[in-house]
């Protein structure tokens, strides 16, 4: 039995600000990462970025404390409920680097982005009710924008196949996000779970091995461990606690489009198309916020007459 869920809160538009808010810190750190990775190796990033994170929040989440107060939860739980978060992003990470090793970086973009595609399906067969219309349409609205903001042009091959899994597992992470937000602290199980991601690269780190650590490296772990995994990533699931996770999908393929302006500024070019799709994407996400746009007005409404 699913528990209940309240989505509604009375300061609409902040717990969205706040998912724009992390993904404006991952897609900034796009190209930081980018050049990391030309030193380090994928699982040993993670290893060393998340670790930095957890250890970051761990201070934090103990004076905390990991339920939401008033919530009904045991430590059994909370366990289960921070291996299931920590593996499932491991798997999608590991999908993604896996991919990338035999695909373009247009490609993966635009085929881990298909997680806005695969939440709403993952939240139908769960919950089995389908999302509002307009986040539906927002879904492909935003699925056509990031086809454009990458080139519009994609041919499959196997790294594309790994690629899809990962889309499909950080749909299952947004999701579980949605749920695991109602009930836990979202500093306790952001904590958990980067512990869980790092414990978990450890044996393929061992095996792969680390790469080069120099000051560019060291610098790009601290920027993603402490502004991406600890800080953003607990801001998304505060977020996601009150933003449906079909909706909070859409939200989250904010984050090319802040990349693709970093991008700008560093010297590289989006072209004409790349361009035109940032802005469907943007209109996917308000139209995905349509609901919200009208529940603050009516608050608003509702304090003037009082």
């Amino acid at each position: 039995m699913q528990p209940e869920v309240a989505w509604e809160t009375r300061r609409p538009l902040v717990p969205e600000l706040a998912l724009i808010s992390a993904t404006a810190a991952y897609g900034a750190t796009f190209v930081l990462v980018q050049d990391a990775l030309e030193r380090v190796t994928p699982v040993g990033f993670i290893l060393l970025r998340f670790a930095v994170g957890a250890l970051v929040l761990a201070p934090f989440a103990f004076a905390r404390g990991w339920r939401r107060p008033s919530v009904a939860a045991t430590p059994r739980e909370f366990t289960w409920a921070c291996v299931a978060f920590g593996v499932v992003a491991f798997i999608g990470y590991w999908f993604q680097n896996a991919g990338l090793e035999q695909t373009t970086t247009s490609n993966s973009a635009f085929i881990t982005g298909l997680f806005v595609v695969f939440v709403p399906l993952i939240e139908t067969v769960v919950l089995r009710k389908a999302p509002p219309a307009n986040v539906l349409i927002a879904v492909v609205v935003s699925t056509f924008g990031l086809f454009l903001l990458t080139g519009a042009d994609l041919s499959l091959n196997r790294g594309d196949m790994l690629t899809l899994g990962c889309a499909f597992f950080f749909g299952i992470w947004i999701y579980l996000g949605g749920r695991y937000s109602q009930r836990f602290d979202p500093i306790a199980i952001t904590a958990a779970q980067l512990a869980i991601v790092a414990i978990l690269a450890v044996p393929f780190a061992a095996i792969d091995g680390i790469g080069t650590i120099d000051a560019q490296v060291i610098s790009a772990v601290l920027v993603t461990g402490v502004l991406c995994s600890a800080i953003a990533f607990t801001m998304q699931l505060w977020g996601q606690r009150y933003v449906e996770p079909s909706r909070a999908a859409v939200i989250l393929l904010f984050e090319p489009v802040v990349a693709g302006v970093i991008g700008y500024w560093v010297g590289e070019r989006l072209g004409f198309t790349g361009y035109v799709g940032a802005l469907v994407i943007l209109a996917g996400i308000l139209l995905a916020e349509s609901r919200s746009w009208k529940a603050a007005k009516a608050i608003v409404a509702d304090k003037d007459l009082r």
